[in-house]
């Protein structure tokens, strides 16, 4: 994994091999920060990374600007190693070890981007429950982004603040917004 933009252009992280990730390719990483980068100024988002699984995305902002970073994992061990990614590369990342959906229904926090990277499997069912989690309890700012990554296997286009999907290789980043 490598960090692609920003101060740490260039950087190499190298993951602990037990975790259960499946970090985003650096590939579908420079299709989405050409989408943000034409919607936000990196610089001002406020971000919660749910699945942040080894903090790819969340290191990406970070280096790009983003100060205000909030990543959700609950396995320890990917907490454990943002954590101490964090403190080696001074970002201002803060983490929470807990269950995605029990965040999102505790959370107050808003943000002006909501990315998500759940498990491929999840049924759609789960997908839509965090796209109903994050409206429903208004997490996102105005003019803010759900953005949730996931394989080609599933289609969220017919979901509820659903705008528009883009696919590198065989992953999806599909969009959502207010209306």
């Amino acid at each position: 994994m490598r960090i692609i933009s920003g101060r740490y252009k260039g950087k190499r992280l190298i993951a602990p091999k037990k975790l259960p990730v499946r970090p985003t390719t650096d590939m579908a990483k420079e299709g989405l920060f050409n989408i943000l980068n034409n919607r936000f100024y990196i610089d001002e988002l406020k971000v919660i990374d749910l699945f942040s699984g080894t903090g790819n995305i969340s290191y990406e902002l970070a280096s790009r600007g983003a100060s205000d970073i909030i990543a959700v994992d609950s396995f320890g061990g990917c907490v454990q190693y943002i954590n101490k990614t964090v403190k080696e590369l001074n970002f201002s990342i803060k983490t929470f070890k807990s269950d995605v959906f029990k965040y999102l229904e505790r959370t107050s926090e808003k943000a002006n981007l909501i990315f998500a990277d759940p498990p491929y499997n999840f049924d759609k069912g789960q997908f839509l429950k965090i796209v109903n989690l994050v409206f429903e309890k208004k997490l996102l700012l105005e003019e803010g982004l759900l953005v949730i990554e996931h394989s080609d296997q599933t289609d969220l286009s017919d979901a509820s603040n659903f705008v528009d999907h883009r696919k590198y290789g065989g992953s999806i980043f599909s969009f959502f917004e207010h209306p």
